[in-house]
């Protein structure tokens, strides 16, 4: 089931983020592996604004979730994290789906967000989902000054590319999401 996180959340979203990042350390980024994930008090902004989305198992215990915000006039997905044990089952796909009703009601174009080009988990799979890579002269502000930001803490010892997806409109039976 995917929901809006509960404050009682946070911390573990955490966990979910680091126990995702573990499997960078098969490709050498160990770095990425070790990164701390957002704060709490970072996470709270998300979650309250309803900008955190949670998909749980059977027993309503959050698996995975997607930090969703407004940039540039789209919907971003500022992270999106599924916990090993339930990898490959489609969870992400799921949220990214959930995002796109939210950015559907609000009539948003794109649904935007920044990858490493050659992760096969990363870029290859958002394309796999109908995302196209954003050349540079076509970014806006915002993506641009993401890119630049993530560069600025190292991230940029591997490419790292922005990608949109655009928002399919639908004139009946949009899923009401909250966010703002």
């Amino acid at each position: 089931m995917i929901r809006a996180a509960r404050a009682d959340e946070l911390e573990r979203l955490r966990g979910i983020e680091l126990a995702a990042g573990e499997i960078f350390r098969s490709l050498g980024m160990d770095a990425i592996a070790e990164d701390e994930p957002l704060t709490v008090t970072e996470l709270a902004l998300f979650q309250t604004r309803g900008g955190a989305l949670v998909f749980t198992d059977a027993s309503d215990v959050p698996v995975a979730y997607l930090l969703l915000e407004r940039l540039d006039g789209n919907a971003h997905v500022e992270q999106l994290s599924v916990h090993p044990s339930h990898a490959r089952r489609g969870l992400g796909s799921e949220l990214l789906d959930n995002a796109e009703k939210w950015a559907q009601a609000e009539g948003l174009e794109w649904l935007t967000l920044t990858t490493f080009r050659d992760v096969p988990w990363n870029a290859p799979y958002y394309r796999r989902l109908g995302f196209e890579e954003l050349e540079p002269d076509m970014l806006d502000d915002g993506l641009r000054g993401i890119l630049e930001c993530e560069a600025l803490v190292g991230l940029s010892r591997w490419p790292r590319i922005a990608m949109r997806r655009r928002v399919q409109q639908h004139s009946a039976g949009t899923t009401s999401v909250s966010l703002y």
